[in-house]
């Protein structure tokens, strides 16, 4: 029987050994005294392990042979009702029947209560299978957590220290709704004229003399949408001047919005309107939808104000979750091409055996395995930063160890997420693109042709470095949050500068001097950067009095204005970043796996060059560009 678990030694190694598997399965069963759970770690691997396989198997047997299928029946209206295509829904009810929606739920809500990593690679595998697929099955079991989480945060969550349970939560008939696979949510952001620019957001919510709230607006290419259950940011507060605290994103709060009611005589009583599903380049499978929003009841989530902030929360588990599903999808183009190119015969001998190709066979092979290894450290961080303080909240059952552990931990996952997530939705959705285009250029002329399934590929792959937060806003978060960083330490950036300098020298190992240079290569690029940002800022205080010097220099920097030499080269200095964790990610994997370091080797190849190049234009380019974006002095007309 085909199985996407089984044939992929990586994926194998990262249920392996590969992640710390043992704090994750600490952590989600509460220090092993969840109440019906593992009592200890070689129980709990067993079932990831069975549930990674049993995700395998589905991807491979259930999804995968109805890809094609599911590309073609495209989702249309009926009646203002959502219809997917015969081959979805059938997908849909073997998930279901599976019992997948409720995976990393608490047991007590209906959940099996695994670890959001092994949900994450169960994600890799499905879209390996289909990324429409995918994404619909990211609005189930995703959506109902997201649930859980708020109501956690605005404190509606009620535990039970004693038995180290959840008690009660404020969501918990929708939670169980979902986890039975009888419903799904979405999150509705992005507006028309308000995509990236989210203080632009003009859906409206208002409070009548009961103090029931009520949304109106309209929201746009919204995955999912025809879900029961939506998450919608709205405007509630009216700035009266832009230094008001409620001015843009300030004036936005969190509602959920049930869109619709099924009734007893079977009819269904909508409260949002689908207006139009898109007609998309890709993702045929999957609902994107414009909808409408008229008067129609909503629950506020947190205080009013804190819209954005509870849209963050979402906003990285959501980012995680596209990288791996372009890392799935880049897994299929790899493995297509291969296959293409073992058989295909050029000039007496397989095309995969010409140097050209099976070049370009092997990096794309590499490029999956180093993106797989950030994507897992990235969640690990994450999954960990969210699930600590969920810990704390059982804090009279913990030894103060367990508590002093969690308090030192707690701001390293923090600070780790931060830092690797955006780089990782980075990566991952540019090279998904960039290898499914490469799968369809080893095809040649049939890759144009809808039969071998590479054209679909580079469809799909074509959404990614837009969606959940484009590329460049991506590079710009990275590029912000690693240059105020040097600021805010720069005794500490110096002498990782000096450390990583003098280990691309004198280190024994090879490799170590190879990721050295690497990381010395990306730390020289944020000293240029930064020495050239300052030496504007320099400039800038000629009009500011002496005293106020240290003040400016030290907190008043904004990333809008004194940064303008560093937004251009964001991207440049994101793909150095990605390749400087990339480079010590695989490095510690080799250091404790002698087998690991044949990947390491191959990924050395080619990033000690890209990030030698990547240097040379930040430090050489940019200056010419920018002079022509500078204000012009306005030509005051003279008479003759």
């Amino acid at each position: 029987m085909a199985n996407f678990f089984e044939d992929n030694t990586d994926l194998q190694f990262y249920l392996g050994n590969g992640a710390d598997w043992a704090r994750l399965a600490e952590v989600t069963e509460y220090g092993w005294r969840a109440p019906g759970g593992f009592t200890n770690f070689e129980e709990a691997r067993a079932f990831y392990l069975e549930v990674a396989k049993s995700f395998g198997q589905l991807a491979a047997e259930v999804v995968a042979p109805r890809a094609a299928k599911i590309d073609r029946e495209e989702p249309h209206l009926v009646k203002g009702e959502a219809v997917e295509g015969e081959a979805m829904r059938a997908a849909f009810a073997i998930i279901k029947e599976a019992q997948l929606h409720g995976l990393c739920l608490p047991r007590e809500l209906g959940g099996l209560q695994a670890p959001l990593l092994l949900y994450f690679l169960g994600a890799e595998m499905m879209a390996r299978a289909d990324v429409s697929a995918m994404t619909h099955f990211s609005f189930h079991g995703g959506l109902a957590m997201a649930m859980l989480v708020y109501s956690i945060h605005e404190g509606t969550t009620e535990f039970d220290t004693a038995q180290a349970r959840i008690k009660h939560t404020r969501f918990g008939k929708q939670i169980e709704d979902i986890a039975s696979g009888a419903a799904w949510g979405c999150m509705d952001i992005t507006e028309p004229d308000a995509g990236s620019d989210m203080a632009k957001l003009r859906t409206r919510a208002e409070q009548d003399a009961e103090g029931h709230w009520f949304v109106s607006g309209q929201k746009i290419f919204i995955s999912s949408g025809h879900g029961k259950y939506h998450f919608v940011i709205a405007r509630t507060e009216a700035a009266t001047n832009p230094e008001d605290p409620f001015a843009g994103l300030g004036g936005l709060s969190m509602f959920l919005v049930q869109a619709y009611e099924d009734l007893p005589d079977g009819t269904r009583k909508r409260f949002v309107t689908i207006d139009r599903l898109e007609e998309k380049l890709g993702h045929h499978g999957s609902v994107t939808a414009a909808l409408d929003f008229d008067h129609v009841p909503a629950q506020l989530i947190g205080k009013r104000g804190e819209g954005f902030k509870y849209m963050l929360v979402l906003m990285n588990n959501a980012r995680v979750g596209v990288s791996f599903e372009g890392i799935g999808l880049a897994e299929n183009a790899t493995r297509l091409a291969h296959a293409y190119a073992a058989e295909r015969t050029s000039m007496g001998k397989p095309i995969a055996r010409h140097e050209l190709i099976a070049d370009l066979l092997e990096e794309m092979r590499t490029d999956v395995q180093a993106l797989r290894a950030l994507a897992v450290k990235a969640a690990f961080h994450e999954e960990l930063a969210q699930k600590l303080p969920l810990m704390q909240r059982f804090g009279e059952l913990l030894t103060e160890e367990e508590k002093q552990r969690i308090e030192e931990e707690l701001p390293r996952h923090r600070a780790a997420s931060r830092r690797y997530t955006p780089l990782l939705k980075y990566l991952a959705a540019e090279k998904a693109v960039e290898i499914a285009r490469r799968a369809m250029q080893i095809h040649g002329g049939v890759g144009y042709t809808r039969d071998y399934g590479a054209e679909k590929l580079l469809r799909d792959a074509l959404v990614l470095p837009i969606y959940e937060g484009t590329s460049q806003i991506q590079s710009l978060m990275a590029m912000k949050d690693t240059l105020m960083g040097l600021i805010k330490k720069p005794a500490a950036f110096v002498a990782r500068l000096g450390q990583a300098r003098w280990r691309s020298m004198s280190a024994v190992d090879g490799l170590e001097r190879g990721v050295a240079r690497i990381q010395h290569r990306s730390l020289s690029a944020q000293q240029f950067l930064l020495t050239r940002t300052a030496a504007g800022k320099l400039r800038s205080l000629s009009s500011v009095p002496l005293t106020s010097w240290r003040e400016v220099m030290t907190k008043q920097w904004d990333p809008k204005r004194d940064f303008a030499l560093a937004m251009l080269h964001a991207e440049r200095l994101t793909r150095l970043l990605a390749d400087e964790a990339i480079g010590e990610l695989l490095l510690d994997q080799a250091r404790q796996f002698p087998e690991r370091r044949e990947l390491l080797e191959r990924w050395l190849e080619k990033a000690d060059l890209r990030t030698k190049a990547l240097l040379e234009e930040i430090t050489t380019t940019g200056d010419r560009l920018l002079a022509t974006l500078e204000p012009q002095p306005e030509v005051t007309a003279r008479a003759s």
